[in-house]
């Protein structure tokens, strides 16, 4: 699995970081989504997943090919 995020997209919710905070976190200064593990563990997966399915303005995709 590979994350990847729109910053341009994202509406600063925070709904990733509390899903996932191995994985996501949020700039301090306004909220916007960072990425810490592009590739995580698989362990990971379905946390990330649904991280993705919560988004509200769906800044998070994943290949997962």
């Amino acid at each position: 699995m590979r994350i990847n995020v729109d910053q341009e997209k994202c509406c600063g919710s925070g709904m990733c970081v509390l899903a996932v905070p191995d994985v996501f976190d949020q700039r301090e200064d306004d909220g916007i989504v960072e990425l810490l593990d592009a590739k995580p563990p698989q362990t990971l997966w379905p946390d990330v997943r649904d991280a993705a399915a919560t988004c509200p303005s769906w800044a998070i995709t994943l290949d997962e090919s």
